[in-house]
C-alpha cells in the first residue's frame, strides 16, 4: 500500500511504525475471510482491510476522527484473525491499537458513549470497585427492560449471579513449591478474573505448586492494562503496565523467575506486547523487553513441567480457543494436548478460529454484534453433545456461559481436578 505521510509526520515514532504496517498491506482481501464483523455485517468498511483504508486516511491526514471512522473502528474485536490469515504479515494488532490511540486523543464521542467507557475503564480494572458493580447490577436486575440503553442491559445480562469471596490467594506472598523446587514463577492474578471467578487461580497455584514450581504473587502487580488499552486509553493502560513492570522485576532482581504465568489469555497477549508498547520510554523499555520475554501463558509452562494425572471420569470436552491465544499468542496445540494427556475427550467446534464476541468490553460496548457471535460460537460448540466447554480467558468463559447449556470451565482447573485438584466448581454446580 503507498502511503504519503509527511518527514514531520515520520517524525513521530509512532506514525513511522504505523507507515510501515501500513505499507505492507498489498489490498489482497483474504483477512475478509476470517474476519468475525465481516462475517455478520457484510461491509468492507468492517473488514480488516476497510478498516485499513480508513485508519490510513485518518493519520496521513493529521485531522480529528471522524463518525464513520469512529464507529467502524469501534467495530473491530481485535481478534486477530486477519493476522493468523495474512500472508504478507501485516502487523494489524498494533496499527489497530495505534488507530484506538488517535481516537481518544482526537476524537469526540456522544456524551453517553464517554461516560460509558469512562465507566468501564474506572471499574473494571479494580476487583473491590467492579465486586462492588456487581452487586449493584444484582440489584438492578428487576428493573432491566427500563434501561433505555442496550449496552446497560448487557452488562446487567452478563453479569454472574454469584459473586465468590474474595480469596486470600491473590493478596501478595509466596506459595512454596511441594517436593523439590524446579522452578520459581510468578502468577499474574488479573483484575476480572479476581472478582468473577476466583476459583482459576487458586487451581493454577494449587496445580504449579503440585508439579514443583515456588509461586510468587508479586506486591504491587495487578491489572495488565488490557482493557484500557483497547479502549484507546494509552495514558492509563501504560501506567497499569508500568506497576506491573516494577513488580516483577523486583522478584526478578531478586530470587529470579523463570516465567511470568499467565492464566487469562488476553492479558497474556498485552503482557508478552510489554516491550513494544514502552520501546519509546527510556526509564522502562528495557525492563519491559525483559518482563515480556518470561509471560507464558498457563499451558506453555504446563508443558515444561510435564503433568501426569487422570480425569477422574470420563469427560468429553469441547475446547474453545480464544482469539487472544490462538491468534495473538500462536498458542495452538498446547491446552488441547494437556487435556488429552489427562485423559479428557477433547472435541473442537466448526469455525473455531472465528471469535465468540468477548473481546474485553466489546460485548458490553457492541452487544448486537456480540450476541450474534456469541450464538454462532455457542451452536459450534453445543453441536458435539458435549459434557463441558474448555476456555482459557475469562471473558470468553463468561461470554459462552451466558447462553452454554453446558458447563463452562477453565482449562486449568480441568487439569488441577487430573492431578489431585477439586472438583471445579462450574462441574459441581452444572452452570
Amino acid at each position: 500500500m503507498q502511503t504519503s505521510f509527511s518527514a514531520d509526520q515520520l517524525a513521530d515514532p509512532s506514525i513511522a511504525r504505523a507507515n510501515g504496517i501500513l505499507r505492507t498491506c498489498v489490498h489482497c482481501g483474504l483477512c475478509t475471510a476470517t474476519c468475525p464483523t465481516y462475517q455478520v455485517l457484510g461491509d468492507e468498511l468492517d473488514s480488516p482491510r476497510g478498516r485499513i483504508y480508513l485508519i490510513k486516511e485518518m493519520l496521513e491526514s493529521g485531522r480529528p476522527a471522524d463518525a464513520r471512522t469512529v464507529r467502524h473502528i469501534d467495530r473491530c474485536l481485535s481478534c486477530l484473525a486477519c493476522m493468523t490469515t495474512c500472508p504478507s504479515g501485516v502487523d494489524y494488532m498494533h496499527l489497530i491499537d495505534e488507530a484506538r490511540a488517535r481516537i481518544e486523543a482526537t476524537g469526540r464521542r456522544p456524551w453517553r458513549d464517554r461516560a460509558l467507557r469512562r465507566m468501564l475503564a474506572s471499574v473494571l480494572p479494580h476487583p473491590m470497585r467492579l465486586r462492588l458493580a456487581l452487586l449493584a447490577a444484582r440489584a438492578a436486575r428487576p428493573f432491566r427492560r427500563l434501561l433505555p440503553d442496550p449496552r446497560l442491559r448487557a452488562m446487567l445480562d452478563l453479569a454472574p449471579r454469584r459473586i465468590p469471596p474474595v480469596s486470600r490467594g491473590d493478596d501478595p506472598q509466596v506459595f512454596p513449591a511441594r517436593g523439590g523446587r524446579r522452578m520459581r514463577v510468578a502468577l499474574s492474578t488479573g483484575c476480572v478474573q479476581r472478582a468473577i471467578d476466583t476459583s482459576i487461580n487458586e487451581a493454577t497455584v494449587r496445580l504449579l505448586t503440585r508439579l514443583g514450581c515456588e509461586v510468587v504473587v508479586a506486591r504491587g502487580a495487578g491489572c495488565c492494562g488490557a482493557l484500557s488499552h483497547h479502549m484507546g486509553l494509552r495514558k492509563e493502560s501504560h501506567a497499569f503496565a508500568a506497576r506491573n513492570i516494577r513488580a516483577w522485576m523486583a522478584e526478578i532482581r531478586g530470587e529470579g523467575l523463570d516465567a511470568i504465568v499467565i492464566n487469562a489469555s488476553g492479558c497474556g497477549t498485552t503482557v508478552k506486547d510489554y516491550g513494544y508498547n514502552f520501546q519509546d520510554d527510556q526509564a522502562l523499555a528495557a525492563d519491559a523487553a525483559r518482563v515480556a520475554g518470561l509471560a507464558a501463558d498457563v499451558s506453555e509452562v504446563l508443558l515444561r513441567l510435564g503433568p501426569g494425572g487422570r480425569a477422574p471420569v470420563p469427560m468429553r470436552v469441547a475446547y474453545h480457543a480464544a482469539c487472544s491465544l490462538q491468534h495473538g499468542q500462536r498458542i495452538l496445540s498446547a491446552p488441547r494436548d494437556l487435556l488429552r494427556a489427562a485423559g479428557f475427550e477433547v472435541v473442537e467446534p466448526r469455525d473455531a478460529h472465528l471469535c465468540c464476541g468477548s473481546a474485553g468490553t466489546y460485548n458490553l460496548l457492541q452487544p448486537g454484534i456480540a450476541a450474534e457471535l456469541r450464538k454462532r460460537k455457542v451452536a459450534s460448540l453445543v453441536a458435539s453433545a458435549p459434557d463441558a466447554i474448555a476456555a482459557g480467558n475469562i471473558g470468553c468463559m463468561m461470554q459462552i456461559a451466558a447462553s452454554a447449556t453446558v458447563p463452562v470451565v477453565h482449562t486449568v482447573a480441568l487439569l488441577d481436578w487430573a492431578n489431585g485438584g477439586p472438583l471445579p466448581p462450574a462441574l459441581e454446580s452444572g452452570s
